[in-house]
């Protein structure tokens, strides 16, 4: 009798205790979620405001207006340079915000894709290698940037990817490991 109801009592609160945990894991996800978004989104609006001195600077419109020279031709004028331009002269001489934003913006993929593969971890790891080759591939892009910003974002992009794909290949035998344990059991 004493064990049936140490049982149910304590059934009780593990139901309790549960449905207390999930909810505090759903806020701690919006809270991180809230707080990298709120970072992403003041670091790019600083971004564009310091990129926007590619406006001042006409000898940079040759070398850093790719995506103007793209879509217009040749840039003659300030009117005709796109507000993506403004990212690409930030990244090449004013880094810090460019960099604040690619890190938030890695925080927030890695974090959602957490959150909905987190049951399923071989699914969390093929994505994890995923963004890690994206992110090798952007290094690649951009190795031999002769600016300081290039210089520091290959070098975030190359570490980022290294850092991905090890945790991908350690979440992935982590599950081969769990799998072939169960079995022998």
């Amino acid at each position: 009798m004493l064990i049936i109801e140490i049982n149910v009592k304590l059934g009780v609160k593990s139901n309790f205790t549960i449905m207390n945990l999930r909810v505090f894991n759903m806020f701690r996800f919006l809270f991180q979620l809230g707080i990298a978004s709120i970072l992403l989104l003041i670091s790019t609006v600083a971004a564009f405001y310091e990129g926007s001195a590619i406006v001042d600077n006409p000898w940079e419109w040759k070398y850093s207006t790719p995506f103007s020279q793209f879509l217009y031709g040749e840039v003659n004028s300030n009117s005709s340079i796109s507000q993506l331009d403004y990212l690409v002269y930030a990244v090449k001489f004013q880094p810090t915000f460019p960099v604040i934003m690619v890190i938030s913006s890695l925080y927030l993929l890695i974090l959602i894709g957490y959150h909905f593969l987190k049951p399923q971890h071989k699914r969390f790891a093929y994505y994890l290698s995923f963004l890690g080759g994206v992110l090798f591939l952007l290094s690649y892009f951009i190795f031999n940037s002769p600016t300081f910003g290039g210089q520091i974002f290959f070098y975030i992009w190359l570490v980022s990817g290294v850092l991905c794909i090890v945790t991908a290949v350690i979440t992935y035998f982590q599950i081969l490991n769990r799998n072939t344990n169960e079995i022998k059991n």
